[in-house]
């Protein structure tokens, strides 16, 4: 996925890692940019980032987002990857290239800051050509895609066993405790929320990292709801940051009740005073 980002004042750029290009590289914090687009068709984001830019009175690229890794010519055969820089220079090179993607017989392969740094660790020089070097397709791949395959499915495994033991104790609470009108007792609308994400494929296909995406993105519908004073657009806002934050502790192996209670217990404690609108507790 491609995401078009926007630091107000400053620049609209392009990225396939939010956290890592505009957060760990130019140091401003989710709530400092916003994303305006996002697509997995780079044709159509390399052009669209020019339109925006235009738009926003900014410096427009010289070069299209898609023509900025042209000169990284990556050749991948069944056992190696092999880049067009000899290893004193591949740190640099690659650095410039994060984002850039290849295939190979065990997936696909991506240029990132974790990447790069075992690449240019892992590296040897070509016997063929000194001036270009390579890495073992197969340990690239059991560091950092078999072991996360591997984890993550343990993950949804555990996810899986917990989710179901809910549903039977619901099920068993459902069929020994009707409500006083004689209807079942309904299933607690967080669980309805799981239960419509894992019919969807989302916990088995998604991660944490697109879930905190998509929380930007619907946080930034929220403001421009309350900008608006538009009630029905707040109140579906909310509605859609709860549901994304319930799928983001679903995958990170929490339940959001749980995180809720914890949060609660916590400020149920807490003295203070309000200022300018704003809960300050003491001690601050």
């Amino acid at each position: 996925m491609y995401y078009i980002y926007h630091i107000p004042g400053k620049k609209v750029g392009v990225t396939r890692n939010l956290l890592d290009r505009v957060t760990h590289q130019q140091g401003y914090l989710p709530d400092e940019y916003e994303v305006l687009d996002q697509s997995t068709d780079i044709d159509y984001i390399s052009n669209r980032e020019i339109e925006l830019q235009q738009s926003y009175g900014y410096k427009v690229d010289r070069k299209l987002y898609k023509n900025l890794f042209n000169k990284m010519r990556i050749n991948a055969t069944e056992q190696t990857t092999t880049f067009p820089f000899p290893l004193t220079e591949l740190k640099k090179k690659l650095n410039k290239s994060l984002g850039k993607t290849w295939e190979t017989v065990h997936g696909t392969f991506e240029l990132t800051k974790e990447t790069v740094e075992w690449i240019v660790n892992n590296a040897k020089t070509s016997m063929y050509d000194a001036s270009r070097s390579y890495i073992y397709n197969k340990a690239y791949y059991e560091e950092f895609i078999n072991f996360f395959q591997t984890h993550n499915q343990r993950l949804m495994d555990n996810y899986k066993t917990q989710s179901e033991m809910v549903i039977d104790e619901l099920k068993r609470k459902i069929r020994k405790e009707p409500l006083s009108n004689g209807s079942p007792i309904p299933t607690p609308v967080f669980q309805r929320i799981r239960d419509w994400a894992g019919k969807r494929g989302l916990y088995r296909k998604g991660d944490s990292k697109t879930q905190y995406v998509k929380l930007q993105e619907e946080a930034g519908e929220l403001a421009k709801a309350l900008l608006k004073r538009d009630h029905e657009e707040i109140v579906d806002a909310i509605g859609d940051i709860v549901v994304v934050l319930t799928n983001l502790a679903h995958l990170e192996g929490f339940k959001i009740e749980e995180c809720i209670e914890s949060a609660y217990e916590v400020i149920a404690k807490r003295t203070g005073k309000m200022e300018n609108g704003t809960f300050v507790k003491d001690g601050k």
